[in-house]
Formats: C-alpha cells, structure tokens, sequence
C-alpha cells in the first residue's frame, strides 16, 4: 500500500515518525513523508524516503490554512495514496480536510495530545472540541497516545466510525538506558563544564511557555542544584515570556553558572545519562517521550499532574506529580529529589523497570500496524 506520513514540521516528521515509516517499509509499504521542508527533511531523505514539501506553517490563521487543504488536496489526487496518517494540529486538520476531498480510502489521526484541555478557558476549550468534532467526520480510524484522550474521543464522538485506539508512546530501551560507566557520566559533564559532585536536573523541550519553564527558571532560583536545558527554539513556536527569562537569568551571576541552555541536541541520551533527576512541568501533553526516555535512563522524574505524563509517573513510586504552575510544589519537588541521593536510586530503578515493561517503542508501532491491517501486505 501507499501510505502518506503527514506532519506539520520537518522536526516532527525526524524526531517522532521515522520509527513508524521505517516499520511501514519494513512490511513491504511505500512510505512518504510529508511537511514543511528543511534540513531534518533532508536527514529522513537520507534514510531512503520521499519526502514532499507543503505548505505548511504552525499557525491559525484561516487565509494559511486554506492554502494547505488546496495543496494537500492536489498532492494527494496526484499520488493517490492508500492511507493518508496525519499528526500535529495544523497537518492534522487541513491534512484530513484534503484527504477527504481528494476521496483518500482511509484518513488516520494520531491525536499526540488534544490541543483542548482542562486548564484552558471553557469558551476557547469549546471552540477546539467543536474544531475537532468537525473534523473527525473525515476521520476513519484516530490513534492517541494516553488513554485518557481516547475515552475523551469516544466520549466526545471525535471519530466518525468510532475507530478509537490508544497506542501510547514509547522509546528504544537499547538507547536510553543508565550510564555505563562513571567514567562516561564525567567525560559528559566535562565537555558541559559541571562538576561530578554536582547535583544536574534536565528539561527537554522546545522553549515554549507551555512547557512549564517560567515555574522552573523561578523554582531553581531555591533549588541546589544544575539545570539543563535541552532544547530548540523553533521559528514558527511563540515564545512570549521566555525570552525575557533567558535574559534575567544571563544578567544574574548565580543563575547563569546554574542554568545551562544546550539548546537543539542529538546526544539527548548520553545527557541523560549523566543526570540525576528529570523534570517536565508542563501545562499540556499528550504523552511525552521525553519522560519515557528518561525513565528508560533510571532517572526519577518531576512532572506536572496531567493528562499523559501521570500515566507515565506513578506518583511517589517513580517519581513526583505536582500541580500545573505551582511553583512551589516544583520547587519542594525538585529539592526532595536533589537532597536524597538514595531517594533518587530508588525511583530511577522504579522507573527503569516500569519503563522497560511499559513503553518500548515497538510496541506502539505493532499496535498500529496490526490494527490498521497492515502487516505484511
């Protein structure tokens, strides 16, 4: 069959759906990646696929959108594909648009988190379920990654044919997984310049205020201890507040030798393996990786109690969950973490294990492979 990958950023299309196209092809498919170009296009090329560009940009606004569906929809008639997947909010509602009109046999939606959510106003909440109502009347078969989307999608009738599944997320427990060595745990931290006997938390994530980093820049200022951040700033992310952060922790002597921009990094395992203790305290997910990456590395974990990471994090077992933008809870959180060395093994190894059993990267593609009746066709 001819499957179409489609996702709004190249970034999305490098970091998240090589593993599934490269299990597609793995079971006779033709795969083809679609979104906007760049250079992390060129790295998915590099690996033996197509990759198309559209015109795709991470915003709203209407006149934008309608150029997208217009595109898709000649592309799609073109290549005439057999399933058209989409994935990220902006690909996902103009990709299933176009795929409709282009009369695609089977439209796909993986839901890597509802972009409504219980701490958003109930005004702007209702106009994005109603936006994804809509839309599912288009939507053959819609994958998310926690299980409390999917009873959110069944319950809300997000899919027309009720074709629900959670998937969940998962990583390589070959890649991430603890230091070897103590040796490697310093060569890393040397080439950052943080000593041995430093205490390291990490963050990973695009730098956007969603992902918790105004609460975390104020917590460290009563947290012992180093943060790194590890992460890009994209282009096309608005990132009001963040900026002005970077720039008062660059002015202050003491917030500047303890917080660390690594930005954009392809070495996130082997950074992760010389930490101590992870944290995401975001506003919104869907179910991150990046917490499933670290505990695959026996890190313990600091997030914020919602949807997809408190599937990930069994509260007091292999980590901690705190309140969205309570910046005391992360405060105590992290600094619980940081003074209790013993603490930490146990959680990380918690952690490792529930990981190891929980959210192997294999499994999430099996289930959509074999849900989608792809195997070996």
């Amino acid at each position: 069959m001819k499957i179409c990958q489609l996702c709004t950023v190249d970034f999305t299309l490098y970091h998240f759906l090589r593993p599934l196209m490269h299990g597609l092809q793995n079971e006779g498919h033709e795969v083809v990646g679609v979104c906007a170009d760049g250079d992390l296009a060129d790295a998915v090329r590099a690996e033996g696929f197509r990759v198309e560009n559209a015109p795709l940009v991470r915003s709203a606004a209407l006149g934008d959108t309608w150029r997208a569906v217009s595109s898709l929809r000649s592309m799609f008639v073109h290549e005439q594909f057999d399933i058209v997947h989409v994935h990220s909010p902006v690909a996902a509602f103009a990709g299933r648009i176009a795929a409709a009109r282009a009369r695609v046999p089977r439209i796909v939606y993986t839901a890597h988190g509802f972009y409504f959510h219980e701490h958003m106003p109930a005004p702007r909440r209702q106009m994005h379920i109603t936006a994804e109502w809509l839309v599912g009347r288009t939507t053959h078969t819609l994958f998310t990654q926690a299980e409390e989307d999917a009873a959110t999608a069944r319950r809300l009738h997000l899919c027309k044919t009720g074709d629900v599944l959670a998937i969940g997320n998962g990583s390589d427990p070959n890649l991430f997984a603890p230091a070897e060595t103590v040796e490697s745990r310093s060569r890393i931290r040397a080439a950052i310049g943080t000593p041995n006997d430093r205490v390291v938390i990490m963050v990973a994530g695009r730098l956007v205020a969603e992902k918790g980093y105004i609460e975390l820049f104020d917590a460290m200022r009563n947290v012992d201890a180093e943060l790194w951040v590890v992460g890009p700033r994209l282009s096309s992310d608005h990132a009001a507040g963040i900026e002005d952060r970077i720039s008062d922790i660059e002015e202050d002597p003491d917030m500047r030798d303890r917080i660390r921009f690594l930005g954009y990094r392809n070495d996130v395992a082997d950074l992760m393996s010389a930490v101590d203790i992870f944290t995401l305290p975001s506003h919104r997910e869907g179910m991150p990786r990046s917490i499933i990456e670290a505990m695959l590395t026996g890190l313990p974990v600091v997030a914020t109690d919602i949807r997809g990471s408190r599937e990930e994090v069994v509260d007091g077992e292999t980590g901690l969950l705190v309140p969205v933008r309570d910046t005391d809870a992360l405060t105590d959180a992290l600094q619980s973490l940081c003074a209790s060395p013993e603490l930490r093994v146990r959680m990380g190894r918690a952690g490792r294990a529930r990981a190891v059993a929980e959210f192997d990267e294999q499994k999430v593609i099996d289930r959509q492979i074999d849900h989608l009746g792809l195997r070996g066709r």
